[in-house]
């Protein structure tokens, strides 16, 4: 089975760089699959799970925060504005963001950014979701 290289970047490190037979992650415009020799495509990407399937079925889940994907003939990159593979996430952190978040939302002040609110909360609920989902 052919495969491509995926890399994840991120501005502080490379999180992820090893061989896939397919990817999941979802766009802007929804989710896409990418296989090997995918056509040529750079897309913005949501704060949602990437899963990463392997010819053996082992899938790996990685937590990415928004950020762009490159797709070439050989090779993915995924440069993320953050991005954390399961064993990293601090489960009990993710879920102070996500009550810290919630309550920003349920807020009725005007100095509030409910933009800013919103994500902070997407990207916990994220980062909660891969880390229940590890294999």
């Amino acid at each position: 089975m052919s495969t491509f290289l995926l890399e994840v970047v991120t501005p502080e490190r490379k999180v992820y760089a090893k061989d896939a037979s397919m990817i999941v992650v979802r766009g802007a415009e929804g989710e896409l699959g990418i296989l090997p020799n995918h056509i040529p495509l750079v897309t913005p990407l949501r704060i949602a799970p990437l899963v990463v399937k392997h010819a053996g079925g082992k899938d790996e889940i990685i937590a990415v925060n928004g950020g762009f994907m490159e797709v070439r003939k050989d090779k993915v990159v995924i440069l993320a504005e953050s991005a954390e593979l399961p064993e990293e996430i601090d489960t009990e952190r993710a879920m102070v963001a996500k009550e810290r978040a919630e309550k920003r939302l349920a807020s009725s002040q005007h100095d509030v950014n409910m933009l800013r609110a919103e994500h902070a909360l997407q990207r916990a609920l994220n980062r909660m979701h891969v880390s229940e989902n590890r294999k």
